[in-house]
């Protein structure tokens, strides 16, 4: 039997999309073993919020500035060679991070840790989506979007709520981390179903080399669709951001412990994936542009409908389930968009560019959903959110109409 033969798709006799879940999967589980079981952990240790803190969000850091060293992917090594060593420096960092005593002596020795194994997990990310960008064709962008997706939301509860519960059943701590770290390096598994990528902007000089990236890089600003994908980075259409706050705002509907861990734990991941399947699947049957508005005012509709519920717990329930769903439409949405506009070429560089950039709206839209809470309670913030999203759409279909009107730019590179 050609094992090969399980991840392709009958109709295209090209790789399966599901694959890229896969490979993506360690990105998600680090994120999520170090914010929910190490932090849990450390609390349960006795030691303090505070100090917990620094060594949960240091790890966010790599992923924020990512796009700037996005182009060693692009540049050196090749991309399944970057995959491989980004995934041993993942799986050590889980492992060192579960044999590190729980006391405040170590604390700093464990961020150490964290933000290393994280810049070294970025590389994950950047590699699977320089795989996927060469070695998907059009049609199935939004699908293997999707599933690209469903791995980062799959792989965060899977790191969170996996990880916490074997440290909770095993005998030694350090056990949770190497079960973990096995599993995230069992995902290399997925690349010997995938071709190398073809080195579109490599040449003898690496100053050409860079040349030719940079030239790939403002080719695609200059289009329609990647002046349109950086412009839709910074509205307020499907971030997500009320679902920061659910356990803020969770007495104002009377939800219990339980039910917030629930419906913002294991429950809203499941939720979140199979959201991004859909939502990758409709983006192949659809123009992307308009997939994504559709997506975000499905969001949208969520916050207004909760905002208008009765304050029940079972109401909680229901609107921040719908919420997940929304989200994980929304996140796959984006990603097919910006995979329809970057091409081939300088693939990791340009994805994380717009990836990096598309944390803009979720950071401040949580400033303006917590001021106007405080404002007008629950109501005032979940209105504020759906009203933000529409003038983003406006924004963005008036951006639209006046671009649409340019000459397109062919792409150099592709």
């Amino acid at each position: 039997m050609n094992f090969k033969n399980l991840f392709n798709s009958r109709k295209t006799g090209t790789i399966h999309p599901s694959i890229f879940m896969f490979l993506f999967l360690p990105f998600g589980v680090l994120t999520g073993y170090v914010t929910v079981t190490i932090g849990f952990l450390l609390t349960k240790a006795g030691i303090p919020l505070a100090m917990v803190a620094p060594v949960v969000s240091v790890g966010l850091l790599p992923n924020i500035f990512k796009f700037i060293w996005a182009p060693l992917v692009d540049t050196t090594l090749t991309v399944k060679k970057w995959y491989l060593l980004a995934n041993v420096v993942t799986a050590i960092g889980l492992f060192v991070t579960g044999i590190l005593p729980l006391k405040v002596e170590y604390l700093t020795l464990m961020t150490v840790v964290v933000l290393i194994t994280n810049f070294g997990n970025t590389f994950i990310a950047m590699s699977t989506e320089s795989l996927l960008a060469h070695d998907t064709p059009d049609n199935l962008k939004g699908r293997a979007g999707g599933w690209l997706q469903a791995g980062n939301l799959g792989g965060l509860g899977l790191g969170g709520g996996a990880g916490l519960w074997l440290a909770e059943r095993l005998p030694e701590p350090w056990m949770a981390g190497a079960t973990i770290a096995v599993a995230c390096l069992l995902c290399s598994i997925g690349l010997f179903f995938l071709p190398e990528p073809t080195a579109f902007i490599k040449d003898k000089s690496y100053l050409k080399t860079i040349g030719n990236l940079n030239r790939d890089i403002w080719t695609l600003l200059k289009s329609r669709m990647g002046f349109l994908a950086l412009f839709l980075c910074f509205l307020p259409i499907g971030s997500g951001a009320a679902s920061n706050l659910w356990s803020s705002i969770s007495n104002d509907w009377s939800a219990s412990a339980d039910t917030v861990a629930l419906v913002i734990g294991i429950l809203g991941g499941v939720l979140s994936a199979a959201g991004c399947l859909v939502g990758g699947w409709i983006c192949d049957l659809m123009d992307r542009k308009k997939a994504y508005i559709m997506f975000g005012m499905v969001q949208a509709l969520c916050a207004v409908g909760m905002a208008f519920s009765p304050s029940t717990e079972l109401m909680f329930i229901l609107w921040t389930s719908l919420y997940a769903i929304s989200t994980g439409l929304t996140y796959a949405g984006f990603s097919a968009f910006v995979l329809e506009a970057i091409g081939k070429g300088a693939a990791a560089t340009k994805y994380n560019v717009y990836a990096s950039l598309s944390n803009a709206p979720i950071y401040y839209m949580i400033y303006i959903d917590e001021w106007a809470h405080g404002k007008w309670s629950a109501f005032g913030m979940l209105s504020a959110e759906a009203i933000m999203a529409l003038i983003g759409v406006v924004l963005f279909i008036s951006i639209f109409v006046s671009v649409n009107r340019m000459k397109p730019v062919p792409q150099i590179i592709d």
